[in-house]
């Protein structure tokens, strides 16, 4: 089953709640999506660190309900 992009952005959200959140479906299906996460928790962790916040964040959904999420992350300028 597809996960819409509202339930990402907010499950992201919940864990990072001053996250601004972008979504974009890559494949028009629900379930190939792109993210691109802003978020000040980031700040002072790397690349590596910042993408295990946001999987953390969807937890065992990702793999199962959302099948394929390319990630980009950064802080707020």
């Amino acid at each position: 089953m597809a996960m819409p992009a509202k339930e990402i952005a907010d499950l992201i959200r919940a864990a990072l709640p001053d996250a601004v959140v972008t979504m974009t479906d890559l494949a028009g299906d629900n379930d190939h999506w792109k993210a691109h996460v802003i978020s000040s928790a980031f700040v002072g962790k790397s690349r590596v660190a910042q993408h295990k916040m946001v999987y953390d964040a969807l937890g065992e959904r990702m793999g199962g309900e959302l099948h394929a999420l390319q990630l980009t992350t950064a802080v707020p300028n």
